[in-house]
């Protein structure tokens, strides 16, 4: 076998690869977390037997494909977040950009919950970037001074919890977003996004009086 072929093997592993993430993240966002192994294969015009050569379960493709979704989105804003010289409005790129993704994301996110694996550790860098950006808005005088870590995640829980209560392609949650900031800088009011009538997952029903 020559050198040649290693490496056209290696290539052709890594496109297949590509195709497989590439089509459950497609269908994870229009099917949900219930989707297929064997829907995902054919999607991405593999046999199973490829899928399962590149991910032996459904718990390790939902995190590749979660992880590759987070690198090409939140990777960026979390380095805009970084290098923004004004830190309040690093802290409103770091908000928006986690609020944004679990609102476009819901089916990959169900997905991983539902194969049992923790994403806790992808979500490692936003949190390590929040606490970074938080500390130079505190130092700026911006932010107040006995705001802890704990409280941000927390902060960020509440604001993904907006997402329930708002149409699933409405931008609704920035109104939050701009609430949130200025409790925490409470001398800089800003002019808040329109608010629009609470809305209320039909999945969750509601209950009787």
């Amino acid at each position: 076998m020559t050198a040649e072929t290693p490496r056209r093997l290696r290539a052709d592993a890594a496109r297949n690869s590509e195709k497989i993430l590439r089509a459950a993240r497609e269908i994870y966002a229009e099917s949900g977390p219930d989707a297929s192994l064997e829907e995902i294969a054919r999607r991405a015009g593999v046999g199973i037997a490829t899928l399962y050569r590149r991910f032996p379960n459904k718990e390790q493709l939902v995190r590749a494909a979660l992880d590759q979704k987070i690198t090409e989105e939140m990777s960026p804003a979390i380095s805009r977040a970084l290098e923004d010289s004004d830190p309040l409005r690093g802290l409103a790129t770091l908000w928006e950009a986690s609020v944004s993704f679990a609102a476009h994301e819901r089916g990959m996110l169900g997905a991983v919950r539902h194969s049992g694996s923790l994403a806790s550790d992808l979500s490692a860098p936003f949190y390590e970037a929040l606490i970074v950006v938080t500390r130079r808005a505190q130092i700026a005088g911006h932010v107040r001074a006995d705001l802890v870590p704990d409280d941000l995640h927390r902060i960020t829980v509440m604001l993904l919890s907006v997402l329930h209560t708002v149409l699933p392609d409405s931008d609704g949650w920035k109104r939050y977003i701009t609430l949130m900031l200025d409790g925490l800088a409470p001398a800089r009011p800003t002019v808040l996004p329109s608010p629009e009538p609470l809305w209320q997952s039909p999945t969750r029903g509601s209950r009787s009086a």
